[in-house]
């Protein structure tokens, strides 16, 4: 109990002796080359030792210092629309091997150092603005950026690295934060209300429907006709269920959307084009002419062909949902390995169906 007891107070006194040093950051000067252009500005410590210094104008001129202990490496700012890394911009400073301070706008595109751009971003800023100065052991970070309107809650990224970026390429980061900082408040709250859960249902449900349960009705449809008349009662079954799942997952998209106000224009685009060719494959079910009619080969191509189309790019949307979204290398395997299973059958059953047809040259039953 003594030895609990003892370890609840070191923390304490490490957590409170933390806290006083931003502080002392707070009421301590800014390097003299800071003076002239930075003076005046609010102080808060944000996250562990990195302080945060600002001033919004009634221009929309934010002027920001980031602080925090140095070593080596790279020290980062970004700002983000959505909460998330991917697709936001980052102001970013280091000292270079040959001691010469960098600051560069960096667009993150990706989590791939091939996919963090330099010089790329959505920031607006004079470069003429922008130092990096290192003083006792502390680097500060000094920018201002211009908006077309006042910042208010923003989301902020925080990150740094222990490797000197090299033809302004960063590394992968040490650690990093993300928060939502009130720039007229001066008060940070965790990003702790994005709504994972609602991201998760969205794709999950999608990827079942569009990517599970829509192609097996597909494949039953083309390959299993033999088996009249349970292929077509399991065909209609099967992609009934697998659009409403996919229509629940278009919801959910569309409650995430309205949550976070994604900027994914082609994952939204293909995402309403699919629902559409789904749409359209449901009324072919009930506007379905008689086997006999001379308006049926017609059906028959629209409806062959239109969900041809909305498999193809509910595929593609899929791989790009997983993408924007950040999901992990689990959702990248667990399709992946979906979509060559899916491959190998159809190759397979297709082979297996030209091989029948040269043999047999009667052509199948129409439904």
């Amino acid at each position: 109990m003594a030895r609990v007891v003892a370890t609840a107070a070191l923390v304490v006194v490490g957590l409170a002796s933390v806290a006083v040093a931003q502080m002392d950051w707070c009421s301590g000067e800014l390097p003299p080359v800071l003076a002239a252009n930075y003076s005046g500005l609010a102080c808060q410590p944000v996250w562990n030792n990195f302080v945060l210094r600002y001033h919004q104008d009634k221009n929309n001129v934010l002027r920001i210092v980031l602080s925090t202990m140095y070593s080596t490496g790279w020290v980062g700012m970004g700002f983000s629309r959505d909460g998330l890394m991917i697709g936001s911009s980052a102001m970013v400073g280091w000292i270079g091997k040959k001691g010469l301070p960098h600051i560069r706008q960096f667009a993150l595109r990706g989590k791939s150092s091939s996919k963090v751009v330099v010089d790329r971003g959505f920031l607006v800023s004079n470069d003429h603005d922008h130092t990096v100065v290192v003083q006792q052991a502390k680097i500060h970070l000094a920018f201002q950026l211009k908006f077309s309107y006042r910042l208010t809650h923003q989301h902020i990224i925080l990150a740094f690295g222990n490797s000197i970026p090299v033809k302004n390429k960063l590394t992968i980061h040490q650690d990093k934060t993300s928060f939502t900082f009130d720039f007229t408040t001066g008060r940070a709250s965790v990003d702790g209300s994005f709504p994972y859960g609602l991201r998760r249902a969205h794709g999950a449900l999608n990827v079942f429907a569009w990517g599970v349960l829509m192609p097996i009705g597909a494949i039953l449809a083309r390959y299993f006709r033999r088996m009249d008349p349970l292929w077509f009662y399991l065909h209609v079954g099967i992609q009934f269920v697998g659009f409403i799942i996919g229509l629940a997952g278009v919801v959910a998209g569309v409650a995430l959307y309205n949550k976070i106000q994604a900027d994914v224009p082609a994952h939204r685009g293909l995402g309403i084009f699919v629902l559409f060719l789904g749409i359209l494959q449901i009324l072919a079910f009930f506007l379905r002419p008689n086997p006999d009619s001379k308006y049926r080969k017609y059906w028959n191509w629209y409806h062959q062909w239109a969900g041809r189309l909305a498999l193809f790019f509910a595929a593609v949307n899929i791989v790009l949902g997983i993408h924007v979204g950040g999901a992990d290398n689990s959702w990248k395997i667990g399709y992946g390995f979906n979509l060559a299973v899916i491959l190998v059958a159809v190759i397979a059953l297709e082979f297996m169906l030209w091989t029948r047809w040269s043999k047999n040259s009667t052509s199948t039953p129409t439904y």
